[in-house]
């Protein structure tokens, strides 16, 4: 056989009925006989099928259609969101925006702000929204602030639930929130009870990533000891933020040690700047002091370019593919679940109608047997929504001791 040249087996049952020998003994035993046959193709000849195409297309048809993200922002004023934000995406989305004074923050509420920006790089484009929650954790009374975070995330489900069960759902557009970052002020000792008693109303409905904010005004050490102390927390309190997925056993070296560098650095302490400075001849974005730069992009002074790249170029899909497996799948079986009691109800009451008020309502065999499938659904759902992700915290915890 010659490097190059393709072959096919054919199973051919060969039996003479005209020859004197087929009938012998030694004849039969060799039928049926597997007869190998060397086809040489000509080089020009196609020698797939051509399946092998299909990444291709998808590939194409999803730059053309674009991609979606949205990325909720959660922390007291004064923390750097803002600045992080346009330092993350290059951008301006708050050029407007108004501090208020002391007076207003005695009774200031937590509400939402949404913005959009649409973005492209090489072809791809981006719809990227921002959702802000001014307000929070800046009012003097701060235990009712969770309330309109997480009535927004409900809300975004429960429009995406309505419009995937409409007839037209060839435009659904996915507002469904896909990370929450989450701020943590650098002066904080650990997780305050305003953090605590927010993660612990958002961490089953949305990817939680904790950020240190404004980590050049802590030493190393310091860094450290509030991000052990955090993780602490996290496990202490039962608080489920986003855990990275395992490595693929084919993935390359370089990009399982990149992935082993992210998971180390959670919870990101970050520095993030708008002003660009010069240092030896090259721009960068940084902070200028007396003693001297910090320059956001190095990995000895932030977590920034750990933050980036985790967040937009190697997880922003598995935030989604998260948010729709989990935490939509969690909603949407919680809301089929009412929906089916709610129905059983109703035939109950139907039922004691058309019997009268004299006699109890009977369940059929059927009716007690959709009841169960629904409420064994219904827990099988909720309890493994986060088995790819349960030894994690602990994982992080050790690598920090």
């Amino acid at each position: 056989m010659e490097k190059g040249d393709s072959y096919a087996i054919v199973d051919l049952n060969i039996c003479d009925k005209d020859s004197e020998k087929a009938d012998s003994p030694d004849t039969l035993k060799k039928i049926p006989l597997t007869t190998v046959i060397k086809i040489q193709r000509d080089r020009g000849e196609r020698d797939y099928i051509g399946f092998a195409t299909l990444p291709e297309q998808v590939h194409r048809k999803s730059v053309k259609r674009g991609f979606d993200f949205t990325l909720m922002v959660v922390g007291e004023s004064g923390l750097g969101k803002s600045t992080l934000i346009n330092s993350l995406f290059l951008g301006d989305l708050y050029k407007n925006r108004k501090i208020s004074d002391v007076q207003d923050r005695i009774e200031k509420t937590t509400t939402i702000e949404k913005k959009t920006m649409e973005i492209e790089e090489r072809g791809v484009k981006l719809r990227l929204t921002i959702v802000d929650t001014p307000g929070f954790g800046d009012a003097i009374n701060c235990e009712d602030s969770w309330r309109v975070c997480s009535a927004y995330v409900d809300e975004q489900f429960r429009q995406y639930f309505t419009d995937e069960s409409g007839l037209n759902r060839r435009h659904m557009q996915d507002n469904r929130v896909h990370c929450c970052l989450y701020f943590v002020p650098p002066w904080a000792h650990s997780l305050r009870q305003v953090d605590l008693e927010m993660m612990r109303r958002l961490h089953r409905k949305v990817n939680i990533v904790v950020v240190i904010a404004k980590a050049d005004s802590l030493t190393a050490a310091e860094v450290k000891r509030l991000k052990t102390r955090i993780l602490n927390d996290l496990d202490e309190y039962q608080i489920q933020v986003y855990q990275f997925p395992e490595c693929d056993s084919d993935e390359d070296e370089e990009f399982k040690q990149q992935d082993r560098e992210l998971k180390a650095a959670a919870p990101f302490a970050v520095v993030a700047s708008d002003t660009v400075l010069e240092i030896g001849g090259k721009r960068v974005r940084g902070r200028q002091y007396p003693w001297g730069i910090v320059d956001v992009e190095n990995p000895r002074h932030s977590d920034f370019t750990k933050l980036r790249t985790m967040l937009i170029s190697t997880h922003m899909q598995d935030l989604k593919d998260v948010t729709q497996d989990v935490h939509y799948e969690n909603f949407r079986a919680q809301c089929i679940s009412q929906i089916s009691q709610h129905a059983m109800r109703e035939r109950g009451k139907l039922k004691r109608d058309s019997m009268g008020n004299n006699t109890d309502v009977v369940f059929t065999d059927t009716d007690r047997l959709l009841l169960q499938k629904d409420e064994e659904g219904y827990r099988g759902i909720r309890h493994s929504t986060y088995a790819r992700h349960v030894n994690s915290n602990a994982t992080k915890t050790e690598s920090f001791r």
